[in-house]
């Protein structure tokens, strides 16, 4: 009996596959997608509680600043700018990975578009949705989150006066009002299906309505430390003087 010939043509197209399209290298892209990914994630998390310090008064986020810039090396108890620097430099670098391993699945054509928004009326699944919205939130923040890292590599100082300066004075709010909804639903959403994706939970419905409570949670943290730095900021005089713990 001759043999069925397929086999062999599909081993010859993929010893043929080159780049990302290399099921070995598309593995390894999806790994390194989905760890960078749940690490900026977590970071997202982790900075917005630390953002949201002000809410307690300017004395609890300097101190918060301070122990993030390493103030507890120092023997004035100030923390080291050059650290923040360097901190966005390498998140800078885990994003811009990050993009390109995602760019691998973002329709570059119109009738790809075309064949999602098809998909997506006739077969409104809500992984479907989400996976739309993390593509439109992953567009907004590849031009968004370069412009915060590259302000935070250019002026690092970080405290109660001289970040609500930076968000008021400076027109920061701006950004920020666009930049926190995009990060927060991509990072959320991407957390989502990164845990279902590698079997990290079956519980899909469960793992969901935490992911929406989480969001919301997130959302209002983030709003509510942004009001409060703008009020800070609208009280201040130029210029404005760094604050002074006891002062």
């Amino acid at each position: 009996m001759a043999a069925n010939p397929l086999p062999a043509k599909a081993v010859l197209s993929s010893n043929h596959a080159k780049g990302f399209s290399h099921p070995i290298w598309a593995a390894r892209a999806d790994r390194l997608q989905s760890a960078t990914g749940v690490l900026l994630g977590l970071f997202l998390i982790m900075h917005l509680h630390f953002e949201s310090s002000i809410l307690f008064g300017k004395e609890v986020f300097y101190q918060v600043a301070q122990f993030l810039e390493g103030g507890i090396f120092s023997e004035t108890g100030h923390g080291f700018p050059i650290l923040t620097q360097i901190f966005s430099a390498f998140m800078l670098l885990i994003v811009l990975v990050h993009a390109v391993f995602a760019l691998r699945r973002f329709p570059t054509q119109i009738g790809q578009w075309r064949a999602l928004r098809q998909q997506m009326q006739f077969l409104p699944h809500e992984d479907t949705k989400i996976w739309f919205w993390q593509m439109i939130s992953g567009f907004l923040l590849f031009f968004l989150v370069p412009v915060h890292l590259f302000a935070m590599m250019t002026n690092p100082e970080i405290g109660p006066h001289l970040s609500a300066e930076r968000v008021v004075h400076h027109n920061a709010w701006m950004l920020y009002v666009l930049l926190l909804p995009a990060v927060t639903v991509h990072a959320i959403f991407g957390l989502y299906r990164v845990s279902i994706k590698w079997g990290l939970t079956t519980q899909r419905f469960a793992l969901l309505k935490l992911a929406k409570v989480l969001l919301a949670y997130l959302m209002v943290l983030g709003v509510a430390s942004l009001v409060a730095y703008i009020i800070i900021g609208r009280s201040l005089s130029l210029p404005v003087v760094p604050f002074v713990p006891g002062l």
